[in-house]
């Protein structure tokens, strides 16, 4: 009897591991979007810990709930017991979007921090409409687009947005980040088992927050500061969901929402399938439809309920998988988060536990860059390496882009007022890097697309690929700064001529491409 298949174990050893890192990165996001809240759209404590976190914590664990049971019905169906589930928590780049281009606006315009909220709400649910829309072509999308193009752009976001922020922030303190990069390079890297076999994760948060407050203790840092853990129990307390006519309220200004929603309901869609396909890559091959079902409905659920924040399907399974997550790991990982946002324990946790100490996930998340980025390399051809590289550039040029506006901005100015000419001139590229970055997942996607094709001397494929990059382009979902009508029309123009090119050469007599034996082989 094939006892795997008969009942896959909830619960491994190494789900210990994926727990500690898939909770620390879910809990160190939430304490984010909460400060968000608090400092920037200045909404009322009651409504972030009373509204916005409980909804989180009904969408939150409902994701990570059946991506446990998506994982369980695989392991079962297959007879395997080394199934991982998807990771799922809130979308770090909508956590910011939502703030500083929907809740921020309409606050600074209105002094009205609850309207603000409200128009977040309708962003979130135009977000989760799309996703669910998602569900039905997707499959379709993945089906005929080159595994180098998903897994590339997915290998650009895991090394610029995933990787790049958690190495400059470990480096603010380093000696603790060091600490705790070491042990998740000992434990997850080399195999090493730690004393008492405790997780690397584990070990790592314990060890780090132990020291904080030994240093505070004998004056060697200022790190922890114990008056804010008195001040952080005054938001303990346990705040049920509920839905109410918020939502309601700000659907009549819908509007200017979609500017922002329907491009990023598409990346959301778009970053799903290619984390599906990189699961794929890595051993459990998930359904795409069923994976961004759910995370469509999380996003909807969450805005009925208060919450402006979609969830997203996450990034990085293999890295998850690598240090022996399973099933037990998302679960947990859901159930935890759902007690933290209920109680309100986010600003107690991040009173007692130190930034860079809860963040072994900062060395966790460096791991995980460099698992994604691999695994584009190694899933793939060899052949198609070029395309991998080109699939990558718009995340890097989106990322800079956001280094480069966040310097200016705190400047107190843009790249507009400082104009174009003067950052030529000063070596920065703006506006192609601007263009280049637009909508990167998508973009980098069909970049790669055409590379890889190309590179296989499917030219009629090349060509289609780029006729849709220059639909996409010329309204502004890729390579746009705006959503409109003529976005981009040289880059559209430029996809065109594109398309012109590899539709010629398909009507050529050319010779296979030529596939190495061992890549041959390989591939058998």
């Amino acid at each position: 009897m094939n006892t795997a298949a008969a009942a896959p174990r909830w619960w491994v050893p190494g789900d210990w591991n994926g727990f500690f890192g898939l909770f620390t990165n879910v809990l160190l996001n939430v304490i984010v979007l909460t400060g968000l809240c608090l400092h920037v759209v200045n909404l009322p404590a009651d409504i972030v810990y009373g509204r916005i976190l409980p909804a989180l914590g009904i969408a939150l664990p409902l994701g990570n709930l059946y991506y446990a049971y998506l994982a369980w019905r695989l392991a079962k169906s297959e007879g395997r017991g080394d199934v991982t589930a998807m990771p799922y928590g809130p979308s770090v780049p909508h956590m910011f979007i939502v703030v500083f281009l929907i809740m921020l606006p309409i606050y600074l315009k209105t002094k009205d921090p609850v309207l603000a909220w409200q128009s977040g709400l309708v962003w979130c649910l135009v977000i989760g409409v799309i996703v669910l829309l998602g569900a039905f072509v997707g499959p379709t999308v993945r089906r005929y687009t080159p595994r180098a193009a998903m897994l590339g752009t997915l290998a650009g976001i895991s090394i610029a947005f995933i990787s790049m922020r958690p190495a400059f922030l470990g480096w603010e303190d380093p000696w603790l980040f060091m600490l705790s990069l070491t042990i998740v390079l000992v434990s997850w890297m080399a195999g090493i088992r730690l004393p008492f076999g405790l997780p690397g994760g584990l070990a790592a948060v314990v060890l780090g927050t132990v020291l904080a407050w030994l240093a505070k203790l004998v004056h060697l840092d200022e790190l922890m500061q114990p008056v804010e853990v008195v001040s952080a129990l005054g938001q303990f307390g346990l705040r049920l969901p509920y839905p109410s006519s918020d939502l309601v309220k700000a659907l009549h200004d819908i509007g200017p929402l979609l500017v922002t929603a329907v491009p990023l309901g598409i990346y959301n869609f778009t970053e799903g399938m290619n984390n599906v396909e990189s699961a794929a890559a890595a051993g459990d091959d998930y359904s795409l439809r069923q994976i961004l079902l759910a995370d469509g409905t999380g996003a909807i659920v969450g805005a009925v309920l208060g919450s402006p924040f979609p969830p997203a399907v996450y990034i990085g399974h293999p890295g998850w998988r690598a240090v022996g997550g399973r099933i037990g790991y998302s679960l947990a990982t859901g159930v935890v988060i759902g007690i933290v946002c209920f109680l309100g324990l986010t600003a107690f946790l991040l009173a007692v536990i130190p930034l860079v100490a809860i963040l072994p996930i900062l060395p966790i998340l460096l791991y995980i860059g460099l698992v994604i980025g691999a695994q584009a390399f190694q899933a793939t051809p060899t052949r198609h390496a070029p395309a991998i590289i080109l699939a990558i550039l718009p995340n890097i040029a989106a990322w800079a882009q956001t280094l480069i506006d966040g310097v200016l901005g705190a400047a107190g100015t843009s790249a507009e007022q400082v104009g174009m000419a003067k950052l030529g001139a000063a070596g920065v590229v703006y506006h192609g890097m601007a263009l280049l970055g637009g909508g990167a997942v998508l973009a980098g996607l069909i970049l790669g697309a055409i590379a890889a094709f190309i590179i296989d001397r499917k030219f009629e494929w090349a060509a289609l690929f780029a006729g849709a990059g220059a639909v996409l382009s010329f309204f502004g979902f890729i390579h746009g700064i705006t959503l409109g009508i003529g976005s981009s029309t040289p880059v559209a123009v430029g996809y065109l001529l594109v398309a012109g090119v590899c539709y010629t050469l398909s009507r050529q007599s050319y010779p296979a491409a030529v596939i190495l034996v061992e890549e041959a082989a390989a591939e058998d």
